[in-house]
């Protein structure tokens, strides 16, 4: 998913010594499947926290507009959709944050945990605080811990190895099934729990599924290796009042603004969008500016900009699977199954199902081809016209009263397919042409390409109606494969401007 096939990760740490022992990365002798027994640790919580995170998600909109007397708070459908685009694009702006507190104050491990209670609390607020305000506190919650879980996870799974430990691409692969198996259940079972108890109940068992992944966690928490606990860049004390004061005077423009209605929920997405925009511009400059980027460096930073924008759009169009498509699955899709009417949210399942089947022959056809296969920007290209296929792909459907589910399957199995190509070599991507002096500020713009995708998923989605399906898919499908033929004619210059890195 925008997230279940891809964790949004910040930074993935190697050991330092090449020559460490086997105790020092899995003191407790265990293993799991061939691998490192912590593995098996890290990928029980990253599952279960897939399996809160999408499973909320699944109810999140249909909550918000759905009317009271069907248990929703009756916000108005564009709203709700520029809100769940604001609020997945500031999980990954907070993972920027996440990263920060995990390398100056915390470390890794204690950030990430920390980030796992804020989640479970905040599906607990959306479960029992009700109306706005539940809302409101579970949804900040559950960004600010998904954000610092997602920027320190795979950097402890990281840890587990070696640099030179050949098991490493094989657990990272095993602990992606968790996510993609998280992604999978949650909006099976929450939607199924809404559908027949209600919504909150389905908040509530979200919260069950992380309070399980913690609880397991914290028994097998002693197994990790020590290192995983360092902060790597210790924020001396004297310099803990200017930060103090930054951070209150950010909560004090951030209050003046929500008061004075300058930011409002109508126009959150929009604002997250000028948000991450202006700060990629801001990290941009600053990185060709610098004076210890230069030569090779900096070319590798100016190809990245293309990738940037392509990145952007691609999500725009992908994460509206929890905007626009979940509107789509409840007006326009037919559910009725045998008599039976399946819940809205099922429908978000059936890309982790793809990502699960299709990940494997991906990974098996690019070993296969080996040098033979398409370099970086031409899958970025590919993946990107496959994402605008999927929305032509709505447009025979506009005059069908009820749609099959199998066609909303056939549209989600063409942006897989788009995913596959763009979504895993993303990240990594960021970290090959990442400037040596700045390796974790080249994968924050990646980040917050992907943060932007997913506002502007909010954004767009406002001027989606039934009436205007047509016009909508068609005009964000053909200009999405328009931007994929630009890519692809300027991919052999960026790859050029990569210098050396595929």
């Amino acid at each position: 998913m925008g997230g279940a096939g891809d964790p949004g990760l910040t930074h993935v740490a190697e050991t330092t010594s090449p020559d460490s022992s086997e105790h020092e990365h899995n003191p407790s002798g265990r293993t799991f499947f061939g691998q490192p027994g912590p593995l098996a640790n890290l990928f029980s919580v990253e599952m279960w926290e897939r399996f809160s995170f999408y499973g909320m998600q699944g109810i999140l909109l249909i909550y918000m507009y759905f009317q009271t007397t069907d248990g929703g708070l009756g916000i108005d459908e564009g709203v709700a959709t520029g809100i769940v685009g604001a609020y997945g694009g500031m999980v990954y702006v907070f993972c920027i944050l996440g990263g920060w507190v995990a390398d100056r104050l915390l470390g890794s491990e204690r950030t990430m945990f920390y980030s796992a209670v804020l989640i479970m609390c905040g599906h607990i607020a959306l479960a029992l605080v009700p109306a706005i305000p539940g809302l409101v506190l579970g949804l900040v919650l559950v960004a600010v811990g998904s954000g610092g879980l997602k920027a320190n996870v795979a950097n402890l799974v990281g840890h587990l190895y070696s640099r030179e430990d050949p098991r490493r691409d094989a657990g990272f692969s095993l602990f992606y099934m968790g996510v993609n198996i998280g992604g999978l259940f949650g909006p099976l079972l929450t939607g199924w729990v809404q559908q027949t108890w209600g919504f909150h109940l389905g908040f509530g068992l979200a919260a069950i599924g992380m309070a399980v992944g913690l609880t397991q966690y914290w028994v097998r928490r002693k197994d990790l290796p020590d290192d995983v606990h360092a902060v790597p860049d210790p924020l001396p004390r004297s310099q803990y009042p200017r930060w103090v004061l930054m951070a209150v005077a950010g909560l004090v423009v951030i209050g003046v603004l929500l008061g004075t209605g300058v930011v409002n929920a109508a126009n959150l997405a929009d604002v997250v969008v000028i948000l991450a925009a202006v700060a990629a511009v801001g990290i941009f400059a600053f990185l060709l500016v610098s004076s210890k980027v230069q030569g090779v460096e900096r070319s590798r930073v100016i190809a990245f900009i293309p990738l940037f924008i392509g990145s952007s759009a691609f999500f725009a169009l992908f994460q509206q699977q929890f905007t626009v498509i979940t509107l789509y699955s409840d007006t326009r899709l037919d559910r009725n199954l045998f008599g039976w009417e399946m819940p809205i949210p099922w429908v978000q399942s059936i890309n982790p199902v793809f990502i699960i089947l299709f990940a494997p022959v991906f990974a098996w056809l690019w070993t296969r081809m080996g040098k033979r296969q398409p370099n970086t920007p031409v899958k970025f290209a590919i993946g990107i016209a496959l994402m605008g296929a999927a929305f032509l792909l709505f447009l025979p459907m506009v005059s069908t009263a009820a749609v099959p589910v199998l066609w909303i399957a056939l549209i989600l199995f063409a942006a897989t397919m788009g995913e596959l190509l763009v979504s895993p070599v993303g990240l990594s991507l960021s970290t090959k042409l990442a400037p040596v002096n700045y390796p974790v500020l080249m994968v924050a713009l990646y980040n917050l390409s992907v943060a932007l995708g997913t506002a502007l998923a909010g954004s767009l989605a406002g001027f989606y109606t039934a009436e205007n399906e047509g016009a909508y898919f068609g005009v964000l499908g053909a200009v999405t494969i328009a931007i994929g033929v630009v890519m692809l004619i300027v991919s052999k210059p960026v790859h050029r401007a990569m210098r050396g890195v595929d």
